[in-house]
Protein backbone atom coordinates (compact mmCIF):
# COMPACT_ATOMS: atom_id res chain seq x y z
CA UNK A 1 0.00 0.00 0.00
CA UNK A 2 3.32 2.28 -0.21
CA UNK A 3 1.89 3.34 -3.49
CA UNK A 4 -1.52 4.09 -2.30
CA UNK A 5 -2.57 7.60 -2.04
CA UNK A 6 -4.26 9.01 1.71
CA UNK A 7 -7.50 9.51 -0.46
CA UNK A 8 -7.57 5.97 -1.67
CA UNK A 9 -6.47 4.04 2.20
CA UNK A 10 -9.56 6.61 3.07
CA UNK A 11 -11.90 4.88 0.85
CA UNK A 12 -10.80 1.58 1.54
CA UNK A 13 -11.23 1.90 5.17
CA UNK A 14 -14.43 2.65 4.72
CA UNK A 15 -15.00 0.00 1.78
CA UNK A 16 -13.61 -2.51 4.95
CA UNK A 17 -15.77 -1.22 7.91
CA UNK A 18 -19.08 -0.81 5.45
CA UNK A 19 -18.69 -4.33 3.99
CA UNK A 20 -18.36 -5.70 7.40
CA UNK A 21 -21.32 -4.25 8.89
CA UNK A 22 -23.60 -5.00 5.59
CA UNK A 23 -22.83 -8.30 5.61
CA UNK A 24 -23.10 -9.37 9.19
CA UNK A 25 -26.38 -7.02 9.82
CA UNK A 26 -28.13 -7.48 6.71
CA UNK A 27 -26.91 -9.91 3.94
CA UNK A 28 -26.38 -13.05 6.05
CA UNK A 29 -30.06 -12.69 7.18
CA UNK A 30 -31.25 -12.73 4.04
CA UNK A 31 -31.59 -16.76 2.68
CA UNK A 32 -32.30 -17.72 -0.42
CA UNK A 33 -32.21 -20.76 -2.40
CA UNK A 34 -31.05 -22.22 1.34
CA UNK A 35 -28.15 -20.10 1.13
CA UNK A 36 -26.95 -16.44 1.79
CA UNK A 37 -24.46 -14.51 -0.32
CA UNK A 38 -21.07 -13.57 1.44
CA UNK A 39 -19.86 -10.14 0.35
CA UNK A 40 -16.62 -10.48 2.00
CA UNK A 41 -14.40 -12.10 -0.60
CA UNK A 42 -16.39 -10.44 -3.25
CA UNK A 43 -15.40 -7.32 -1.97
CA UNK A 44 -11.90 -8.30 -1.02
CA UNK A 45 -11.29 -10.11 -4.55
CA UNK A 46 -12.55 -6.91 -6.45
CA UNK A 47 -10.00 -4.36 -4.19
CA UNK A 48 -7.52 -7.22 -5.37
CA UNK A 49 -8.13 -6.63 -8.80
CA UNK A 50 -7.73 -3.21 -8.81
CA UNK A 51 -5.07 -2.30 -6.17
CA UNK A 52 -2.75 -5.24 -6.58
CA UNK A 53 -1.92 -8.10 -4.75
CA UNK A 54 -0.39 -6.38 -1.24
CA UNK A 55 -3.19 -3.98 -1.35
CA UNK A 56 -5.86 -6.91 -1.59
CA UNK A 57 -3.89 -8.98 1.10
CA UNK A 58 -4.07 -6.06 3.56
CA UNK A 59 -7.47 -5.67 2.98
CA UNK A 60 -8.23 -8.93 3.29
CA UNK A 61 -6.41 -8.97 6.55
CA UNK A 62 -8.64 -5.89 7.62
CA UNK A 63 -11.64 -7.20 6.23
CA UNK A 64 -11.10 -11.04 8.49
CA UNK A 65 -10.11 -9.22 11.47
CA UNK A 66 -13.04 -7.11 11.78
CA UNK A 67 -15.52 -9.98 10.21
CA UNK A 68 -13.98 -12.21 13.43
CA UNK A 69 -14.24 -9.76 15.74
CA UNK A 70 -18.18 -8.65 15.18
CA UNK A 71 -18.76 -12.61 14.93
CA UNK A 72 -17.27 -12.88 17.95
CA UNK A 73 -15.28 -16.26 16.47
CA UNK A 74 -11.69 -17.62 16.24
CA UNK A 75 -9.71 -14.74 15.16
CA UNK A 76 -7.69 -14.84 12.40
CA UNK A 77 -8.95 -17.96 10.43
CA UNK A 78 -11.02 -15.65 8.28
CA UNK A 79 -8.46 -13.21 7.71
CA UNK A 80 -5.96 -16.11 6.46
CA UNK A 81 -8.65 -16.78 3.77
CA UNK A 82 -8.93 -13.74 2.78
CA UNK A 83 -5.28 -12.86 2.54
CA UNK A 84 -5.43 -15.84 0.15
CA UNK A 85 -8.48 -14.48 -1.58
CA UNK A 86 -6.94 -10.65 -2.07
CA UNK A 87 -3.34 -11.76 -2.66
CA UNK A 88 -4.43 -13.73 -5.60
CA UNK A 89 -7.07 -11.76 -6.92
CA UNK A 90 -4.09 -8.77 -7.15
CA UNK A 91 -1.36 -11.51 -8.60
CA UNK A 92 -4.07 -12.21 -11.20
CA UNK A 93 -4.39 -8.83 -12.08
CA UNK A 94 -0.42 -8.18 -12.03
CA UNK A 95 0.14 -11.17 -13.86
CA UNK A 96 -2.46 -11.57 -16.34
CA UNK A 97 -4.36 -8.37 -17.13
CA UNK A 98 -7.33 -9.88 -17.55
CA UNK A 99 -10.07 -7.57 -19.47
CA UNK A 100 -13.26 -9.75 -20.54
CA UNK A 101 -16.19 -9.40 -18.97
CA UNK A 102 -16.73 -12.79 -16.87
CA UNK A 103 -13.56 -12.03 -15.21
CA UNK A 104 -15.36 -10.76 -11.67
CA UNK A 105 -17.82 -13.72 -11.91
CA UNK A 106 -14.45 -16.05 -12.02
CA UNK A 107 -12.60 -14.44 -9.97
CA UNK A 108 -15.53 -14.09 -7.35
CA UNK A 109 -16.53 -17.44 -7.57
CA UNK A 110 -12.66 -18.90 -7.08
CA UNK A 111 -12.51 -16.12 -3.77
CA UNK A 112 -15.71 -17.33 -2.36
CA UNK A 113 -14.30 -21.59 -2.98
CA UNK A 114 -11.02 -20.19 -1.23
CA UNK A 115 -12.98 -18.28 1.44
CA UNK A 116 -15.66 -21.29 2.07
CA UNK A 117 -13.61 -24.75 1.88
CA UNK A 118 -10.31 -22.95 3.43
CA UNK A 119 -12.56 -21.44 6.60
CA UNK A 120 -14.23 -25.33 6.85
CA UNK A 121 -10.79 -26.58 6.75
CA UNK A 122 -8.54 -24.53 8.62
CA UNK A 123 -11.52 -25.29 11.32
CA UNK A 124 -10.97 -28.88 10.61
CA UNK A 125 -7.62 -28.83 11.61
CA UNK A 126 -7.69 -26.62 14.14
CA UNK A 127 -10.09 -29.44 16.06
CA UNK A 128 -13.28 -26.83 16.06
CA UNK A 129 -16.17 -28.82 16.49
CA UNK A 130 -18.23 -28.54 13.20
CA UNK A 131 -20.84 -30.81 11.52
CA UNK A 132 -18.88 -32.28 8.73
CA UNK A 133 -22.25 -33.48 6.35
CA UNK A 134 -23.01 -33.54 2.52
CA UNK A 135 -25.54 -30.54 3.49
CA UNK A 136 -22.60 -28.43 4.70
CA UNK A 137 -21.17 -29.06 1.21
CA UNK A 138 -24.38 -28.20 -0.52
CA UNK A 139 -24.60 -25.36 1.35
CA UNK A 140 -21.03 -24.15 0.03
CA UNK A 141 -21.73 -25.02 -3.27
CA UNK A 142 -24.91 -22.99 -3.26
CA UNK A 143 -22.88 -19.93 -2.17
CA UNK A 144 -20.17 -20.08 -4.68
CA UNK A 145 -23.09 -20.37 -7.54
CA UNK A 146 -24.83 -17.29 -5.95
CA UNK A 147 -21.68 -15.62 -5.34
CA UNK A 148 -20.76 -15.77 -8.63
CA UNK A 149 -24.32 -14.68 -10.01
CA UNK A 150 -23.99 -11.71 -7.85
CA UNK A 151 -20.16 -10.65 -8.60
CA UNK A 152 -20.33 -8.52 -11.39
CA UNK A 153 -22.71 -6.17 -9.68
CA UNK A 154 -20.40 -5.96 -6.49
CA UNK A 155 -17.37 -5.36 -8.75
CA UNK A 156 -19.09 -2.71 -10.34
CA UNK A 157 -20.19 -0.66 -6.97
CA UNK A 158 -16.77 -1.19 -5.62
CA UNK A 159 -14.85 0.06 -8.95
CA UNK A 160 -17.55 3.20 -8.80
CA UNK A 161 -16.58 3.55 -5.10
CA UNK A 162 -12.62 2.86 -5.90
CA UNK A 163 -12.41 4.27 -8.98
CA UNK A 164 -11.87 7.87 -8.78
CA UNK A 165 -9.19 7.89 -6.32
CA UNK A 166 -7.79 5.11 -8.29
CA UNK A 167 -4.17 5.99 -9.86
CA UNK A 168 -4.52 5.08 -13.99
CA UNK A 169 -3.11 2.19 -15.06
CA UNK A 170 0.19 3.15 -17.64
CA UNK A 171 -0.25 -0.43 -19.03
CA UNK A 172 -4.26 0.62 -19.90
CA UNK A 173 -3.35 3.79 -20.83
CA UNK A 174 -1.39 2.54 -23.33
CA UNK A 175 -2.91 -0.03 -24.67
CA UNK A 176 -6.19 2.25 -25.27
CA UNK A 177 -4.12 4.70 -27.06
CA UNK A 178 -2.77 2.22 -29.35
CA UNK A 179 -6.55 0.49 -30.22
CA UNK A 180 -7.97 3.87 -30.27
CA UNK A 181 -5.40 4.85 -33.10
CA UNK A 182 -2.60 6.43 -31.17
CA UNK A 183 1.18 5.64 -31.74
CA UNK A 184 2.36 2.34 -31.20
CA UNK A 185 5.29 1.56 -29.02
CA UNK A 186 6.36 -0.06 -32.23
CA UNK A 187 5.86 3.02 -34.28
CA UNK A 188 7.58 5.34 -31.82
CA UNK A 189 11.55 3.95 -32.76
Amino acid sequence: MAGLSPQIALRLAVLCVGVVVLQVAAVSQVVIFGTSADLTPLVVAAVGLMCGSISGAIFGFCVGFLFDAALVQTMGLTSFVCIVAGYGAGRLRELRDPQSVVVPMIVGAVATAITTFGYGLLNFMLGIDAPVSFLLLRVIVATIVFNAIIAIPVFALVRRWLGPALPEDPRRRRRRAYTTGGLSPLSRA
